[in-house]
């Protein structure tokens, strides 16, 4: 284990760091690939054929596996959306990043809201030369009023989708935006979208997905963020891809939440996997038509855990907890990483790695430094297959709050620890300490036979933050629960 770094010695090599970052790499390979990051919306590690989903299947996202790497420990920023979408624009932890928590979770009861001049992935890109499109659910721009977090205030030349949080709840919505138009979907019948079923949004995002591929200059390398609400809450999908899996003999899951769900929620919910399935066909298959796949670098992950509750399909994949939670299951995100050029065909890196890696990787892979702090490290390297070179953490710290208190987790090496919110004391508790290579599940708590183990989690979990008055490790009683 590398030694922790005291204040001294930060600072004496502050100087070395900053000349460091004032060179200009070259960009990995002839020419600067083109980006394309698919994110998913509450998928869990098993609700993916190569995780083991056996209930329904996802063949094309399966092959992303085959034609390039599976990340078998790669880890969303957050256990819900808007603070782990957060960590990977920032390319900062939930330790230092403004965006810690879901709007209504702030000490102030503020909607967190970003920064003009704040850096995130698509300014950096810019400062590389690409274009940078964001489709689907930003859900970082809560406050309208200000507007200061929308997307095309942060670096994108194109957003289509969902611009706050609580928008992105419903499949079938009233509207859209289409850079900072309402763009209005219901038709103005009594209903709404919902009942009547005009426009199922990732068909509206899927589309616009493909016609930004087709519109781009091939001289010109593009960024495309492309996000998914399949299959957040509100379980219902377009009728023929919930089909396959009515006659099936699955228990009929009727869920009575506040949000629209169709009446079986279990077929649903299978369904809204493969239909998104089926969308990162039609993009890989796009990017073939165009003759631009080899040169075009795909991630594929999930913000957070599943929330599906039943356990019909496993979702989990074995590890405990689900979305709001930092034990694996809430965190523990299913990926895959094509890249022709670069990656070996059907390869695994073990190494963990977490959202907030992808900013400076992807600032690598196009030659330049981030110009911000960051606490990612590029994983190019792995991605290349120079395990040997590679650099890794010496630890991955999460923290997170609803209302059931604030809760810190520290992923090194093989340890994880995490601490909850202890009612009783109306403080965190005591570390809870888990050996994932031989307990992946989290179910034996070693931090009795391992007391040193167990203090340097602690130590960890006070050096990784840095203080913010919005997002005290205290008890906070409000926000909307979604």
């Amino acid at each position: 284990m590398k030694p922790v770094f005291t204040r001294l010695t930060a600072l004496l090599l502050a100087p070395l760091a900053a000349l460091h970052a004032a060179d200009t790499p070259k960009p990995y390979g002839k020419s600067k690939p083109n980006i394309v990051i698919i994110l998913a919306d509450d998928l869990g590690y098993g609700d993916v054929g190569f995780n083991g989903q056996v209930k329904f299947k996802t063949p094309n996202i399966d092959k992303m596996t085959r034609d390039g790497v599976r990340m078998a420990n790669f880890y969303s920023g957050a256990p819900v959306c808007g603070p782990s979408r957060a960590a990977l624009m920032y390319g900062q932890h939930t330790g230092h990043n403004p965006i810690r928590r879901n709007p209504g979770w702030t000490a102030s009861g503020k909607g967190p809201q970003m920064g003009v001049d704040d850096i995130i992935i698509p300014k950096e890109l810019k400062r590389a030369g690409y274009t940078t499109a964001v489709i689907g659910k930003w859900a970082l721009n809560d406050d309208l009023k200000s507007n200061t977090g929308h997307p095309l205030k942060q670096g994108f030349d194109l957003f289509y989708g969902f611009n706050t949080h609580g928008e992105a709840h419903e499949h079938w919505p009233d509207f859209i935006w289409d850079g900072e138009t309402k763009v209005i979907l219901n038709k103005g019948i009594k209903g709404g979208n919902w009942t009547n079923k005009y426009a199922y949004a990732d068909d509206l995002f899927q589309k616009k997905a493909l016609d930004y591929i087709e519109q781009q200059d091939a001289k010109t390398p593009f960024f495309m963020y492309l996000n998914f609400t399949i299959p957040h809450k509100g379980y219902s999908v377009p009728q023929e891809s919930r089909l396959p899996y009515e006659n099936l003999g699955w228990p009929k899951e009727i869920k009575g939440s506040g949000y629209n769900n169709d009446p079986d929620a279990n077929s649903a919910y299978a369904g809204m996997i493969s239909r998104m399935d089926g969308y990162v066909g039609e993009i890989r298959a796009k990017l073939e038509a165009l003759g631009i796949a080899e040169n075009t670098l795909i991630i594929f992950t999930s913000d957070n855990g599943h929330e599906f509750s039943s356990n019909f399909f496993n979702s989990g994949g074995g590890f405990k907890g689900k979305k709001r939670d930092l034990f694996e299951g809430g965190i523990h995100a299913p990926t895959a990483i094509v890249w022709p050029k670069v990656i070996k065909p059907g390869t695994t890196i073990e190494s963990p790695f977490a959202f907030w890696d992808v900013l400076p990787t992807l600032c690598d892979i196009s030659g330049i430094k981030p110009s911000a702090k960051t606490d990612g490290i590029s994983f190019l390297p792995s991605l290349k297959g120079d395990i040997e070179g590679q650099k890794n953490h010496e630890y991955l710290y999460w923290e997170f709050g609803e209302n059931a208190g604030p809760v810190q987790a520290v992923r090194f090496g093989n340890w994880k620890a995490v601490r909850l919110w202890d009612k009783a004391t109306s403080s965190l508790g005591d570390i809870q300490l888990f050996e994932l290579k031989s307990d992946m599940s989290e179910s034996s708590n070693l931090a009795k036979q391992h007391p040193e183990i167990a203090s340097q989690a602690l130590h960890y979990m006070t050096i990784a933050r840095n203080e913010d008055p919005e997002y005290p490790l205290t008890l906070i009683r409000r926000g909307n629960g979604k």
